[in-house]
């Protein structure tokens, strides 16, 4: 059995869950019932079968509503991995990091780029890094402190997940720096990062190697679930950039978040319209099991 979930950025109407069945039952899908997740806000559909088409036929067809459909069967996960830049939080660090050195167009160009799939992450990294030789070591600690800024829902799903048993792993292609205190901020159980190295008060150009990229990410999820005997299907991963598709690919549930169109394209679900409190929802967690410190 399958589920298809429904949730709506702003309210989910009678008439749009009534409308989804009716898709559901044109794409044989055999839906046997709705149960509500939270009144105006998310549903589930069960389905007998067809989660492609199920997900063909609903994916888009509502506005402000994303879809998630997956198998009802270890829908609750056991280990979160995400990506920081843009899911966790709202920037990118090294564009943001860029800005105080007067060349964040120039940065923010190549990252894009890279995000999209179109360049070497390492090389992409590397490059730019290099372009940040001589900035104030304390121009970190102003940009974390400015323009660092936690994604909506960020607290919520983690600690929540946390709550109920789950393990969360933060690892990013960005900066420690960055990452370990949005990491301690949010709740993460372990923070994996790019290490910036600093000489004289100043950045040297480089960081540490190797470097966190798309390869790492999968390997983190990978011996994540060998360390705690966990199966794909317990396993979620979310982030929004081509180096975040592996992971994706590899999770039980394999979420875009806002993401690049390589990115949505590929994963298990996208969520495009709301906070990463959907995915909450998509383990069919409502508002009234919601955890956050």
């Amino acid at each position: 059995m399958f589920i298809a979930t429904l949730i709506a950025a702003d309210r989910l109407l009678a008439g749009d869950i009534s409308s989804a069945q009716d898709k559901l039952r044109d794409a044989f899908c055999d839906p046997k019932g709705v149960a509500p997740i939270e009144a105006g806000k998310a549903v589930d559909i069960a389905l007998a079968g067809g989660p492609d088409r199920a997900r063909a036929a609903l994916e888009g067809a509502y506005d402000g509503v994303d879809i998630v459909v997956q198998p009802i069967l270890g829908r609750i996960k056991s280990l979160l991995v995400a990506d920081m830049d843009s899911t966790m939080i709202t920037v990118e660090c090294i564009d943001e990091l860029a800005d105080y050195a007067g060349i964040k167009a120039q940065i923010a160009e190549v990252t894009e780029a890279a995000m999209r799939g179109e360049l070497d992450f390492a090389e992409a990294l590397d490059a730019r890094v290099a372009l940040l030789k001589g900035l104030g070591k304390d121009a970190i600690d102003r940009c974390l402190a400015e323009r660092v800024k936690l994604m909506p829902g960020a607290r919520t799903l983690v600690q929540t997940m946390g709550a109920n048993g789950a393990r969360t792993i933060l690892v990013s292609g960005g900066f420690t720096r960055f990452a370990e205190p949005v990491g301690a901020q949010i709740g993460f159980d372990r923070v994996i990062a790019n290490e910036l190295l600093i000489e004289n008060a100043a950045l040297t150009g480089a960081v540490t190697k190797p470097i966190v990229d798309s390869a790492t990410k999968e390997k983190t999820l990978l011996g994540a679930m060998a360390e705690y005997g966990l199966p794909a299907s317990a396993t979620m991963a979310v982030g929004d950039g081509a180096n975040d598709l592996a992971m994706i690919k590899q999770a039980g549930l394999g979420v875009a978040y806002h993401a690049k169109p390589i990115v949505a394209a590929a994963a298990g679900a996208r969520i495009d319209h709301n906070d990463l409190t959907a995915l909450l929802y998509a383990q069919g967690i409502g508002r009234g099991d919601w955890v956050t410190t």
